[in-house]
């Protein structure tokens, strides 16, 4: 059955993922080769002695010749293995560098977006209108503070001392006049403590 919405998935296989499973494949396989030829020298081996015992030099000796020639084989086997699986390196590693690059490419454009938007002349020209601004603020300040009569600068003491005496909150003062001395209280003789003094 085809796809229910008729579109077709993109593939996320990249041509450079089919190489490397193809070299994978067949390094597998050359790594395959590489044990059957190896149990056949075992065989062969064990075949040499058994023709050796039963007198029959002229076919071991033929039988050891196959043997060297397989072991040859064998040996080129391991070199080729060797070079698929640097070649399949040198492809995954070649995938990361673009990769990379790629990310490069992208955040190269990002800030050169970045530059169009805010050019050198654009940030020179902000700071220059702040400085202006912070300047004109500083001379109407200036204006402000000058402007102000001694009779302005009483009124505003005035009002700060007002202020501060709000939150001091201190205590009323009496508006009867302080006797001069206190009269001393007569001392209490032999008077029961309320405590002691049984109920009748």
């Amino acid at each position: 059955m085809g796809n229910l919405f008729g579109r077709k998935r993109r593939s996320r296989v990249t041509e450079q993922d089919k190489a490397v499973l193809q070299l994978k494949q067949q390094r597998d396989k050359l790594r395959q080769y590489q044990k059957r030829i190896s149990l056949n020298l075992e065989r062969e081996r064990a075949l040499a002695r058994q023709l050796l015992r039963d007198g029959k030099k002229e076919k071991a000796m033929l039988l050891l010749k196959k043997k060297r020639y397989q072991e040859q084989l064998l040996d080129k086997t391991e070199n080729q293995i060797s070079n698929l699986e640097r070649m399949v390196q040198d492809i995954e590693f070649t995938q990361i560098e673009m990769k990379v690059i790629e990310g490069l490419k992208i955040g190269n454009e990002c800030l050169n977006k970045m530059h169009q938007v805010m050019s050198i002349e654009e940030v020179e020209r902000i700071i220059g209108e702040t400085q202006d601004a912070v300047e004109y603020q500083r001379q109407i300040d200036e204006i402000l503070a000058g402007s102000l009569t001694e009779e302005d600068e009483d009124a505003i003491l005035e009002e700060l001392n007002a202020i501060t005496q709000e939150q001091m909150e201190l205590p009323e003062v009496p508006s009867e006049p302080l006797p001069e001395k206190i009269p001393e209280a007569s001392p209490v003789k032999n008077r029961p403590k309320p405590e002691l003094v049984a109920a009748s």
